[in-house]
């Protein structure tokens, strides 16, 4: 595959986009965190599901620490594909882009965890309610 300017801006939309998607979530997250805290500061007690809440909201901000980490090495690597093939440098950027291509794959992956982890506080928040579905 030729990598030229074409390919690499094909990126610049996609790679901010998805940041901000992965922004969004965290925001919404820190706010949910921000919010049982002080919750917890005002009632001191702590709700025997709380536990389980905060540790899964705790792995879930490290995962989103790490999609947005890997995922701005990815739009990094975009850069450097941009700049090597400015000084005409087609190997390198061929790597680099590659590099991009990976940072980008394992960003996703970490925001799929991330999601089924939402997922599961979800229904840890809903074990206390009963549903009847009749």
């Amino acid at each position: 595959m030729n990598v030229d300017f074409t390919v690499t801006a094909l990126m610049f939309p996609t790679i901010p986009l998805l940041m901000s998607v992965y922004a969004n979530r965290f925001h919404t997250l820190s706010a949910l965190i921000r919010k049982i805290h002080d919750e917890y500061v005002l009632e001191k007690q702590v709700p025997p599901q709380w536990e389980k809440q905060l540790i899964n909201l705790n792995g879930r901000a490290k995962l989103l620490k790490y999609t947005i980490m890997v995922a701005s090495f990815g739009f990094l690597f975009n850069m450097l594909t941009v700049f090597a093939l400015y000084l005409n440098r087609i190997f390198e950027a061929r790597i680099i882009f590659g590099s991009c291509c990976l940072a980008m794959i394992i960003s996703i992956i970490f925001f799929i965890i991330e999601i089924q982890i939402s997922t599961k506080a979800l229904r840890l928040h809903l074990s206390d309610v009963k549903i009847n579905l009749s």
